[in-house]
């Protein structure tokens, strides 16, 4: 499988989605693990208590399975390559500060708790390794150590950072109370924002943004930021940087300049203006859109609501249509994302159909798609619960078809299920991001209107 993978990072031109795909191939399949599998289900829940239940449950992933040291999200729930169970991710940990903000706000946690968690995350995260003020994918929970990601991978990714600096610039703007607590979480954050040099990232001023830099391997990853996929926070957030930022014509020339920027096909009825055929993994929707607001985002090149809707349509619309005749999958059970599966991991998509379905995509799609969400979450919970409902919400992924049922979770594919959920819910972090002034610069400066 991996080199299948690699072959299509080939022909899909280094695709970055290929390339976290290829890279995250490494992990172990997972293990067996009954204890998961623990968690009782209440019965008759109404929908609002239903999706309380769903977002309290997964949030618990942040929250009681956080590395003790450092309060950062471990990468995943099984051993992650030989590195055993000090791993912690950051663009997961990211995601878990905006899963935080929402077991605050709802009352699950108190906001004492929370503000002793975050100054710990963030008091952490100012000693540990940085690259030009950039986070490495994957550190040491305990010392704040890099841990390769890759053979070369070993240095600052710009991609997995803006994840964490999604979530942090929520947090601050959460956590506005004024007193000595507080205020040491919003100074630490501004300490990183300020030094962190995105514009770095440009290798001496090109008009191009580069995945990875490494003190060790310097570009050798050689990884071009170009679209259409889960990279778009990474230049809203690179040109609204207060010190660093990126000048606009970045954006124009080397993310808007892609053989897979560009699509204006239509899918089922459904025109997708942006992305690879199909749409991709339905993370592409996800992932940027945590706390980016989709609602009246557009620039010249699409309208993000309506991009965001029709790419999950037709992931919808794939799997009930189900050309492949793969078991389970209709209606009520649907979404095709990057997950781990029965022979390890992989990208999934309506053009890479395995027959694996992940909760994540359809979870945090609730936000584009309600009642075809809704209708998704019932099956997960009502109907195959016994088998993918655990102590920290749903698996990361089943299929039916090869009877096999993750014995996993993923920080990356939990986050986007508590968020995309109470944005639907709320708008919670869509509200607390696009209040950043930094951020409403960086739009304009890229030539984007917001509502």
């Amino acid at each position: 499988m991996r080199n299948k993978i690699i072959l299509l990072l080939a022909a899909l031109s280094l695709a970055p989605w290929w390339h976290r795909a290829s890279s995250a191939m490494g992990a172990r399949p997972p293990v067996a693990d009954t204890s998961i599998y623990q968690a009782p289900r209440e019965r008759n829940l109404s929908d609002s208590a239903l999706l309380d239940l769903v977002e309290h449950q997964t949030f618990r992933y942040f929250w009681d399975y956080a590395h003790p040291v450092s309060g950062l999200a471990r990468e995943r729930s099984n051993t992650t390559f030989d590195y055993g169970d000090e791993v912690v991710t950051t663009g997961g940990s990211g995601f878990g500060i905006m899963a935080i903000i929402v077991a605050t706000e709802r009352g699950w946690i108190s906001r004492d708790s929370a503000v002793a968690r975050m100054n710990k995350i963030v008091r952490f995260l100012w000693k540990a390794d940085s690259y030009h003020g950039i986070f490495p994918h994957w550190m040491n929970g305990a010392t704040g150590k890099t841990i390769p990601f890759s053979r070369k991978d070993d240095g600052g990714d710009l991609v997995e950072t803006s994840y964490m600096f999604q979530g942090l610039l929520c947090a601050r703007q959460y956590f506005n109370r004024d007193n000595n607590a507080e205020r040491s979480i919003r100074d630490h954050i501004n300490w990183m924002w300020d030094q962190a040099e995105w514009n770095w990232h440009t290798r001496g001023g090109l008009d191009l943004l580069y995945w990875h830099w490494s003190p060790n391997n310097g570009w050798a990853m050689d990884f071009e930021l170009r679209g259409y996929n889960e990279a778009l926070i990474t230049y809203i957030l690179a040109a609204s940087s207060p010190r660093y930022a990126i000048d606009p014509a970045v954006y124009h020339r080397c993310w808007a300049q892609s053989d897979h920027f560009r699509n204006g096909k239509s899918y089922y009825g459904y025109k997708l203006a942006l992305g690879f055929d199909y749409g991709g993994p339905l993370f592409f929707s996800q992932y940027s859109f945590l706390g980016l607001d989709p609602h009246g985002l557009k620039d010249e090149y699409a309208d993000y609501w309506i991009q965001n809707l029709n790419h999950t349509l037709i992931n919808y619309t794939y799997c009930t249509k189900n050309p492949e005749h793969f078991k389970g999958y209709g209606p009520d059970c649907w979404g095709l994302t990057a997950s781990d599966t029965y022979d390890g991991y992989d990208a999934h998509s309506p053009t890479n159909d395995h027959g694996t379905i992940s909760p994540t995509a359809a979870l945090s799609a609730f936000p584009y798609t309600p009642q075809y969400s809704m209708a998704a979450l019932r099956h997960f919970y009502d109907d195959l619960g016994d088998r993918i409902w655990g102590q920290y919400g749903f698996v990361d992924a089943f299929n039916e078809t090869r009877n096999w049922y993750a014995q996993s979770y993923l920080a990356i594919d939990q986050g986007p299920v508590v968020v995309m959920i109470e944005n639907y819910r709320s708008g919670l972090l869509w509200r607390l991001f696009m209040s950043c002034p930094e951020v409403q610069r960086g739009l304009t400066r890229l030539g984007f209107a917001t509502r």
